[in-house]
């Protein structure tokens, strides 16, 4: 019911899956009505820029957020676990334009955050709660939300590949699973995309270690699965760190279907379109 922030900073290092150059990071607690942040302390004057949806710049291969010139790209695995472990109020200062992308999940940030702890606010939560279906389609992809009294999101894939093939998975906030069953699924590409990506100078810090790299009928991971359903559980985190663009924690269930960072960014467009579909809400006050 209350805002909540870090009990105390959290620092870790790492490289970017595209750009392949190191950056450092800390997240620091911030004060009540802050939101998430992020700082480029390599840039003058140390600009930030707000994760909200309307700061996106690109989704093409990873969301990117920038005001002013500025930006930071692949900050969907953070995202998700601020998300996931409710976290209102954070600055995440970072020397370099690039998440590092760490083991390809949210489970260094997750650990870290748990680690420094949290403390509740002195201000209330506001939700951005769902009053009306709303939906997006586009062939065989689709998001859907519909009223809740809690946030719950389902994730359905599909691939042509024998370790994939279809999968779901719902994560249900009420349930405190997201340490344990989602941050800690990893990012997932064919080794041949892999291959091509680094001819054009992009995925220059992907290897093994950064994620499962698929071979035509299996993964070349020597280690093998976190999860029998690691891919849609993955997918659910980058739903989750996108979703959370909209500034507030939602009460709404979702269900999306083959949905990735640019479609996830058009539902939002969408939903905050529709002014008559939602509403802001405390939970002590029910209604703003």
């Amino acid at each position: 019911m209350k805002q909540r922030t870090l009990a105390k900073p959290f620092s870790c290092s790492g490289t970017g899956v595209h750009s392949g150059v190191r950056v450092n990071l800390t997240i620091q607690p911030a004060p009540a009505n802050h939101g998430i942040r992020f700082q480029r302390s390599d840039l003058p004057d140390s600009p930030t820029i707000g994760a909200f949806f309307r700061n996106v710049v690109d989704t093409s291969l990873a969301t990117v957020i920038g005001q002013e010139g500025a930006i930071v790209s692949t900050i969907e695995h953070l995202m998700a676990a601020f998300s996931g472990l409710s976290i209102d109020n954070a600055l995440v200062t970072i020397d370099g334009y690039e998440m590092p992308i760490m083991d390809g999940s949210a489970r260094v940030f997750a650990q870290g955050i748990m680690e420094a702890g949290t403390v509740e606010q002195d201000k209330p939560r506001s939700y951005l709660a769902i009053t009306e279906k709303v939906e997006i389609v586009e062939g065989d992809k689709r998001v859907t939300a519909v009223p809740s009294d809690h946030f719950s999101i389902t994730c359905n894939i599909a691939f042509n590949h024998p370790m994939i093939n279809e999968q779901s998975v719902t994560l249900d906030m009420r349930d405190n699973t997201f340490l344990e069953t989602i941050s800690p699924a990893r990012t997932f590409g064919f080794y041949r995309d892999i291959k091509m990506l680094k001819l054009y100078g992009l995925g220059r810090g992907a290897d093994l270690g950064t994620g499962i790299a698929l071979t035509d009928d299996g993964i070349m991971n020597e280690d093998g699965l976190r999860f029998p359903d690691e891919f849609v559980r993955h997918k659910l985190l980058d739903c989750l760190g996108d979703f959370s663009l909209l500034g507030m924690p939602i009460l709404a269930d979702i269900t999306t279907n083959k949905s990735g960072h640019a479609f996830n960014h058009a539902f939002l467009e969408t939903l905050f379109g529709n002014k008559g579909a939602w509403e802001t809400r405390t939970l002590e006050s029910k209604a703003l």
